[in-house]
């Protein structure tokens, strides 16, 4: 495993870190989801990236019983707040309220005193940006996190929060934003304010869902069990990239990853590795055999000529169009 700075700050985290947001607590059974995570601490994974919200917050109890009685100084933890983790109008949003009470509530289930990272899951439009990031720099000065994060925020937003927390004298690291060969959005417009900043990025989805590993094939049906076949599994949100047109571009792949000694999962990671920018390429996995085949993506080096030309092969399908980072209107 390879370690990198995240952003600006003097804390490293593995290359490859370990999500578990349509995992835990949904798809697979809490002793299979443990055995991931001990496969991922096995192979040097020592980041953990889990949010209130998953699973109905589910997710965070499954991880702090997986990572029970490791060294926690030895791993960095993230989660996150914003969207609703009950019923009432203020069990939501990014209010001193709700920011006060949710890191509460991932503490005691995630069975720490602290997490290495608080992020906002998405931009509060119905609550003042200073509201929040006051309430966040006193989760930081209680000591509750070290840093703070966001999540699918675009550049404008998140120069404004820099720009706080600066103020108030707490560090904001990161971005979590969706990033892959095929979904650029965050090139145009929030990696260079991030770089400016010293704000690094963990980026989920580096496989896109799954389809840049070449196991969908365009004409033909997804294969059994796989994530398109399973609401529980987000079957939502991989159904946008299911056309023919991505799926055949996708295919052109496979013998580049083969020149390069890659399988296409690994290709695929280690694609948003080679963006300086990244800090960290979260994965899931449902089998530990998973996380051994995409940890093998960390320290590679693709070549110049093999970078141009999955991007002359993916090019048409790209979606680039830095609008896409945003997040809602108004609270859910």
């Amino acid at each position: 495993m390879e370690f990198r700075h995240l952003g600006r700050s003097g804390m490293l985290v593995s290359e490859i870190s370990y999500g578990n947001w349509i995992t835990h607590g949904s798809q697979v059974e809490a002793d299979q989801a443990t055995a991931c995570v001990h496969a991922a601490l096995d192979l040097g994974i020592t980041t953990f990236d889990t949010a209130d919200v998953y699973a109905g917050t589910r997710a965070e109890v499954v991880l702090g019983e997986a990572l029970k009685g490791q060294r926690r100084e030895g791993l960095e933890i993230f989660t996150k707040v914003y969207w609703p983790t009950g019923p009432g109008r203020n069990d939501r949003g990014l209010s001193r309220k709700h920011i006060a009470e949710s890191i509460n509530g991932s503490l005691r289930r995630l069975q720490t005193d602290y997490v290495d990272l608080y992020q906002a899951h998405r931009y509060d439009s119905e609550t003042p940006l200073e509201e929040t990031m006051q309430a966040f720099a006193d989760v930081v000065h209680s000591g509750k996190a070290h840093y703070i994060g966001v999540s699918e925020w675009r550049a404008e937003q998140i120069r404004a929060a820099a720009s706080l927390a600066k103020e108030l004298r707490i560090q904001l690291v990161s971005n979590q934003p969706q990033y892959s060969a095929l979904y650029r959005v965050i090139e145009a417009e929030v990696v260079p304010a991030s770089e400016e900043l010293g704000i690094g990025q963990i980026v989920w989805s580096p496989l896109a869902q799954g389809v840049l590993t070449g196991k969908y094939l365009p004409g033909q049906p997804p294969p059994a069990g796989s994530r398109a076949t399973d609401e529980k599994s987000g079957a939502g949100f991989i159904s946008g990239l299911l056309r023919d047109e991505v799926l055949t571009a996708v295919q052109q792949l496979k013998p580049l990853a083969e020149q390069a000694g890659l399988t296409m999962a690994q290709l695929g990671v280690a694609w948003v590795l080679q963006n300086p920018n990244v800090s960290s390429a979260i994965v899931g996995a449902t089998r530990p055999e998973q996380l051994q085949d995409n940890v093998k993506a960390a320290g590679v080096k693709l070549d110049a000529e093999l970078l141009k030309r999955i991007d002359e092969i993916l090019d048409p399908v790209v979606e680039r169009d830095p609008a896409r980072t945003q997040s809602p209107a108004k609270r859910p």
